[in-house]
């Protein structure tokens, strides 16, 4: 077929051809691959959601390929949860946060393995230094995907915005081993929906002139923030599609709904105004673990607290920033949720602060109650200045910090295990901790 009978925008995935022209082309016509995207808007957008497939999953069969043709889950412990799974295993009814025995009652033939958050993180890092070489608006919301803008960028590349991402996605694949599913539309909303339509190594188009005959036949829970509770009502309320939002005037929706009635009425038309912000307010960073067995004594409690602490320390130095709030997160037996706070008056970072922060609210729920989770977070993030103020207005505090950040001195160059506190000497993990970020309410 020849570039004359080609219709519309067109890009081959494989040998990243492209052009445009008059009919539609069912393979490339220079190298024969059916891994074509043709849309009349394919060189015209330039917002992207990108999304690694299956990540922890995808890590652990690149460093594994006995592992290629299993099923595999992220994930363990008596009481823990699938963290992410591969798509074989999906295929069984396996789903991400799904409690661990009922995904292997789905997959009995699954290979389980444990969270490596450091492998992860490293591979998270590599992927996003080539996300910055492409634009310097990337606005990351978990450890494997991010929104990018593209704008203004085709002179730079010398190609336009699909064309770039389609190299991207070609990189990741080859040079870092895992793959990458892209959504590009004109807004974030859209590329957000347009990520998860063509998995895995999807890359799907969104344009505005299709905006409104696309989401109409699609279930309202597409829409980001409508959980199963908010779809009952809406469907209780006669709304199930994002067609039926559409034919509601704005007032109506706002009338019955409040805020997030205005913002159905917006999503529902596909408008959505946010710009993609490199510096995207990240509210809260926390540390989570779920025990194999409940937990009611004090010592069993801080020494988990401690270990949560380590972990949370350890992230907010990573990311050279402190927190002015903690707060302590406990689940009991009977998955009563109890959640305790406390404001500091010096933002800080030191796993040593947060451990006793924690512990002075611990103490007061060890009424004899038995525990199946602790958490301890923080929030009212900033920037760090170097060291914690705290440091300078409490000389023992200042003792502590001071043995703490040589410590971590210690551990950068010898490994985290060449220095343990001693309350934590031949401790294992009853599963594998949890750490979440969360953003304007997602999880990382």
């Amino acid at each position: 077929m020849t570039a004359a009978e080609l219709s519309g925008d067109w890009l081959c995935r494989d040998c990243l051809s492209h052009g445009s022209g008059e009919g539609s082309p069912n393979r490339c016509p220079k190298c024969g691959s059916p891994r074509l995207r043709s849309h009349d808007e394919l060189f015209q957008l330039s917002i992207a959601h990108v999304d690694c497939d299956a990540f922890y999953a995808s890590v652990e069969k690149r460093d594994d390929p006995s592992l290629r043709d299993k099923p595999l889950i992220i994930g363990g412990g008596v009481r823990g949860v699938v963290s992410t799974c591969c798509y074989i295993a999906r295929q069984s009814g396996v789903r991400s946060a799904m409690p661990m025995f009922k995904a292997r009652q789905l997959c009995p033939d699954a290979v389980v393995l444990k969270p490596n958050m450091a492998k992860y993180v490293e591979v998270s890092r590599a992927i996003r230094r080539q996300m910055d070489a492409l634009t310097p608006l990337v606005e990351p919301i978990s450890i494997d995907e991010a929104f990018l803008d593209l704008s203004g960028t085709a002179a730079l590349h010398k190609a336009p915005p699909a064309l770039v991402l389609a190299r991207f996605a070609q990189s990741v694949e080859k040079e870092i081993g895992v793959t990458i599913s892209v959504g590009l539309s004109h807004n974030k909303f859209l590329a957000k929906v347009a990520s998860d339509l063509d998995k895995p190594r999807g890359f799907a188009v969104i344009g505005a002139a299709e905006t409104l005959s696309f989401l109409a036949p699609k279930p309202i829970s597409m829409i980001y923030g409508v959980g199963k509770v908010f779809a009952e009502t809406l469907r209780k309320d006669g709304l199930t599609t994002i067609g039926q939002l559409q034919e509601e005037a704005p007032e109506n929706l706002i009338r019955r709904y409040g805020e997030t009635g205005a913002r159905l009425a917006r999503l529902c038309r596909g408008l959505d105004s946010r710009a993609i912000s490199r510096t995207s307010e990240m509210k809260t960073i926390s540390s989570e673990t779920t025990f194999n067995t409940d937990l009611s004594s004090v010592d069993a409690l801080s020494t988990e607290l401690l270990k949560c602490s380590e972990r949370l320390s350890d992230r907010l130095k990573a990311k050279s920033i402190v927190g002015d709030t903690l707060t302590l997160k406990l689940k009991t037996a009977g998955f009563r949720l109890r959640t305790r706070a406390r404001h500091l008056m010096i933002p800080t970072q030191l796993a040593n602060v947060i451990y006793e922060t924690g512990m002075s609210l611990l103490e007061r729920e060890l009424d004899g109650t038995a525990f199946r989770l602790i958490g301890i977070g923080v929030s009212g993030l900033e920037a760090a200045a170097g060291t914690d103020a705290v440091d300078l207005l409490e000389p023992q505090i200042a003792r502590k910090a001071a043995a703490e950040r040589a410590m971590d001195r210690v551990r950068s160059k010898f490994g985290r295990e060449a220095l343990i506190r001693g309350k934590l000497y031949g401790q294992k993990p009853s599963r594998p901790p949890i750490d979440i970020d969360e953003d304007e309410g997602t999880h990382r």
